[in-house]
């Protein structure tokens, strides 16, 4: 199963701009899948989903992080389906 990665950010917002960083920094030594990056002010559900806990990085569309990049998460996870 391909996996995919969305990052949920605002524009403007320091901690998203830090999250999309990291996220390059880290797939130059771990295979990452593409980041899809969505602004949450541009639909009402993703505003009422996540609101002010931005950023948020889904894989596959569960919550992996909020705020901060868990690299160690995200790479177990990834790990994990690969199985």
């Amino acid at each position: 199963m391909a996996e995919r990665i969305t990052l949920v950010h605002r524009a403007g917002c320091g901690l998203c701009e830090e999250m999309l960083a990291d996220l390059e920094r880290l797939g130059r030594t771990l295979a990452l899948p593409p980041v899809e990056v969505l602004d949450v002010d541009s639909d009402s559900e993703m505003q009422r989903r996540y609101g002010l806990h931005v950023p948020v990085l889904l894989l596959d569309g569960t919550v992996v992080c909020r705020h901060r990049l868990d690299a160690v998460e995200l790479a177990r996870l990834l790990r994990k389906r690969a199985e």
